[in-house]
């Protein structure tokens, strides 16, 4: 293999693995970096790269594991992802899939116990989500990715904290706090994807119940607003912007229902938690 073209198979690897990991870049890894960062907190400056590495692995773990499942449904509506790009194929990308729970696992491992615990967590709850179909039926689809999204959450505090062992008291009260809001905000993203759920006979909220699972993102986000500046004694000033934003999202769920707003809402959504 000449120079350029062994640089030229460096490329198109990372290509790969950023079209596998790119939605959630916003909507889950800066916000999950952001939350490790203030609720550990940050011990030093120098952690943060291995926040993000550590969650952004977790991540291509669970998303590799869900896009070879079912190729054909991302053909019709994320043609950018790479098994329909033609960037990698299935049996390419099962091997990868499979091969990153033992890494995941082993770099966990050379953090602490306890984030070895969360990579063990998070790489049943994706056998479960995936392989097992947890994700076809809204109540265990929501729950799972709750307990998912805090894990990430979990195993990042560890990292960007002094002690990798150890989680501090306040931590744990925003970690619970996240399981409780995903667990009843969270369907909010499978409003984008409602089209390709009903192809493949998923039973999520919003096809089960259209109007209630709108309704409670139009009334859960301003209360758990509510309760989060009470628990954290945020100022009047701040609170009143903090709910006021999230009723601003929750409304928008509400009033506009296309595919393209419901997508951008989504991201409101994340930036709301």
């Amino acid at each position: 293999m000449t120079g350029l073209a062994y640089w030229q198979s460096i490329g198109h690897c990372f290509r790969v693995l950023y079209r596998f990991s790119v939605a959630d870049i916003i909507t889950v890894i800066i916000p999950t970096t952001f939350f490790a960062a203030a609720a550990a907190p940050l011990c030093d400056p120098m952690r943060l790269p291995h926040v993000v590495f550590w969650i952004w692995i977790h991540i291509l773990q669970f998303n590799v594991a869900n896009q070879v499942l079912d190729p054909e449904e991302d053909g019709k509506n994320k043609s950018f992802r790479p098994i329909p790009a033609g960037l990698i194929s299935i049996r390419d990308a099962t091997i990868l899939r499979w091969s990153l729970i033992p890494i995941s696992l082993l770099l966990s491992a050379m953090y602490s116990t306890h984030v070895f615990s969360v990579s063990v967590v998070i790489a049943s709850l994706v056998i479960w989500y995936n392989e097992l179909q947890g994700h076809e039926h809204w109540f265990s689809k929501n729950v799972m990715t709750a307990v998912g999204y805090s894990s990430f959450e979990l195993g990042g505090t560890l990292i960007a904290g002094c002690k990798r062992s150890h989680v501090e008291p306040v931590a744990m009260i925003a970690v619970g706090l996240s399981v409780a809001i995903f667990a009843t905000t969270l369907h909010c993203q499978d409003f984008k994807d409602e089209e390709g759920d009903r192809l493949i006979g998923r039973k999520t909220l919003p096809i089960v119940f259209p109007a209630l699972a709108r309704a409670s993102v139009m009334v859960g986000l301003p209360l758990w607003s509510v309760c989060l500046t009470c628990v954290w004694k945020i100022d009047v000033i701040c609170s009143a912007a903090f709910v006021a934003y999230a009723g601003l999202v929750g409304m928008r769920f509400m009033m506009l229902q296309s595919a393209h707003a419901d997508r951008m809402s989504c991201k409101l959504y994340s930036v709301s938690l």
